[in-house]
């Protein structure tokens, strides 16, 4: 399944396009948030960066993970949040510019953390008969190809022609979510053989660690004094990862499928946690109004 083009070239080209997505909602005055808020930001962006891999490493060890689930699980767990946490805190009436400056942060970082920690977890978790490495140059000029540029492009694309860009934003997100769609489909057909298995051992470890990142969202955000609106802007940002970037990382770099279950399963299983949210929000919403 690595080898073929449609993952070869044509998910790299998907998560270009959604990258660029998550640049037309972005303006050069997002990022002063950074500056305004810098206890949300700074809480959210350790949380996502280093606390949530740090968990799956746990989770991971905990239960006695094959090599190469253990590995995809870290994968997921070190990936950035995508355009749908944006979209996710504004249903749930969270912060959306919290929530973007986050994204951003994120997964500008990731583009050095993402290749350290998942050669971390090659080491500890796949035997001198299964070692592989991810090629880390090649690894960090991907994730610069397919986050800086499409992410500066669309925010210049919103200066240059705003009613383009608002036009556009609503279409790119509705593709990220089929590209999301179809490579799981793809990923189910491909392992269909040995899915039951592979899902029977990496599921509760995907249920895990989605729950463990909400729960540290919520707790890290009370605990550090954030505003109950931010502290669930900062769990659905844990809890809704950019899942076509860990299939870019697993099946094109690693060219594993068995290290993709986990983020298939998580780009499954992270929207009935988010629509869970969205109603825990707009509940708590309507109470305090």
């Amino acid at each position: 399944m690595g080898e073929g083009p449609l993952i070869q070239i044509g998910l790299p080209v998907s998560l270009f396009i959604i990258m660029l997505g998550m640049g037309l909602t972005l303006t050069p005055r997002d990022f002063r948030n950074v500056v305004v808020y810098p206890r949300a930001t700074i809480i959210g962006a350790i949380a996502q960066i280093l606390l949530l891999p740090v968990l799956a490493f746990a989770i991971a060890w905990l239960l006695a993970l094959p090599g190469p689930l253990a590995v995809g699980l870290v994968i997921i767990a070190a990936c950035p949040g995508g355009t749908t946490s944006n979209l996710f805190t504004l249903l749930a009436r969270g912060n959306v510019a919290l929530s973007i400056v986050l994204t951003v942060l994120a997964s500008f970082v990731t583009i050095l953390t993402l290749p350290l920690f998942t050669n971390v977890a090659m080491q500890l978790h796949m035997d001198s008969s299964e070692q592989i490495s991810l090629p880390v140059v090649r690894t960090v000029a991907t994730l610069l190809v397919i986050i800086l540029i499409p992410v500066s492009l669309g925010m210049w694309l919103r200066r240059a022609t705003p009613g383009f860009a608002s036009r556009a934003e609503r279409y790119v997100s509705l593709f990220g979510l089929l590209v999301l769609t179809a490579l799981v489909v793809a990923i189910v057909m491909q392992m269909r053989d040995q899915l039951g298995l592979l899902l029977q051992t990496a599921g509760l470890a995907v249920v895990l660690l989605n729950l463990g990142g909400i729960a540290i969202g919520f707790l890290g955000g009370r605990f550090g004094g954030l505003s109950p609106v931010d502290a669930l802007t900062v769990a659905i940002e844990l809890g809704i990862k950019n899942a076509t970037l860990g299939l870019l990382v697993t099946l094109t770099l690693l060219e594993s499928s068995e290290m993709s279950v986990p983020s298939a399963v998580y780009g499954v299983l992270m929207f009935a946690f988010g629509v869970a949210l969205i109603v825990f929000g707009r509940t708590r919403a309507r109470r305090i109004a």
